[in-house]
């Protein structure tokens, strides 16, 4: 997901003819830092809040040390610190390098994956977890990643990243709706447990036709290239999903929606290649 967003920020800048290959690998380096960072510190607090503990949903479907005792939340909690250094040391540079806007996007996207999590505002407790995640990756992320690139602002990529911003919020939807009992039981109060679970899962149906509905728009309109199209070669997967959502939501919801997220991300940057090396098609 943070190489989507990186990458589609990049590509949109490159369609004006600017592009360095080492202030993108740079980017992305920092962003993988800071998407790593941003889910180690949510596991330690996690663990700390009582939320994440020994037969918690997150331990059946992939590796969490901290909370089956496994590692002390010491050494999570260091872990997590060391990779917010690396985002912050390539932030400072490329901001020292490009345009020093920059480093008021990676304090506020810092800010926003810190308390996304700790104390006091842990704002997925308070049902803001699905709009946070969107607002970095469908915005602060691809904005920055232009703004390495160019120097300068533009609304253009943070409006073509809206569906890979939605795609990634969906994501967390997914899990919140599959744990919307265990969830409710130890006082989370995500999006999926004020609405309910009929009512999420109406909400996931609606934001993912979005997602296709916006890049139609956007190629109507011609703020993207007719390449984008391409993301419709997804669409069979997405009403499968569609379809899963309206009975029982299985164990493997997110990593089935991630997996939809990735090949949809693919083919919307494949698109803007081809806009690239092919302009007049």
């Amino acid at each position: 997901m943070t190489f989507s967003s990186v990458t589609l920020g990049t590509l949109l800048a490159a369609l004006s003819g600017r592009f360095s290959p080492v202030l993108y690998l740079v980017a992305l380096g920092g962003m993988i830092a800071f998407h790593a960072a941003a889910n180690v510190l949510n596991d330690y607090y996690d663990v700390r809040h009582g939320v994440d503990r020994a037969g918690a949903p997150t331990t059946k479907y992939r590796p969490h040390p901290a909370a089956l005792g496994q590692s002390p939340l010491s050494a999570t909690l260091g872990f997590s610190l060391g990779l917010y250094a690396v985002t912050l040391l390539a932030g400072a540079y490329l901001a020292y390098a490009t345009e020093p806007l920059l480093l008021v996007l990676v304090l506020a996207g810092v800010a926003g994956s810190v308390f996304y999590t700790a104390d006091p505002l842990v704002l997925k407790k308070r049902a803001m977890g699905e709009l946070t995640v969107f607002l970095m990756w469908g915005v602060l992320v691809p904005l920055g990643a232009f703004i390495v690139q160019t120097s300068s602002i533009s609304w253009l990529p943070v409006a073509a990243a809206v569906p890979i911003g939605i795609l990634v919020g969906l994501v967390l939807l997914a899990n919140n709706t599959r744990d919307i009992d265990y969830d409710g039981s130890v006082g989370m109060r995500t999006l999926a447990v004020v609405l309910g679970a009929k009512r999420a899962s109406r909400l996931y149906e609606a934001l993912l036709a979005a997602v296709y509905a916006i890049v139609l728009g956007g190629v109507v309109v011609r703020a993207l290239p007719v390449w984008c199209l391409l993301v419709f070669l997804t669409a069979p997967e997405a009403l499968s999903l569609r379809k899963m959502f309206r009975g029982a939501i299985p164990d493997d919801a997110d990593p089935r929606t991630a997996a939809l997220a990735l090949k949809f991300s693919l083919l919307y940057m494949c698109g803007l290649v081809l806009a690239i090396v092919a302009p007049r098609m």
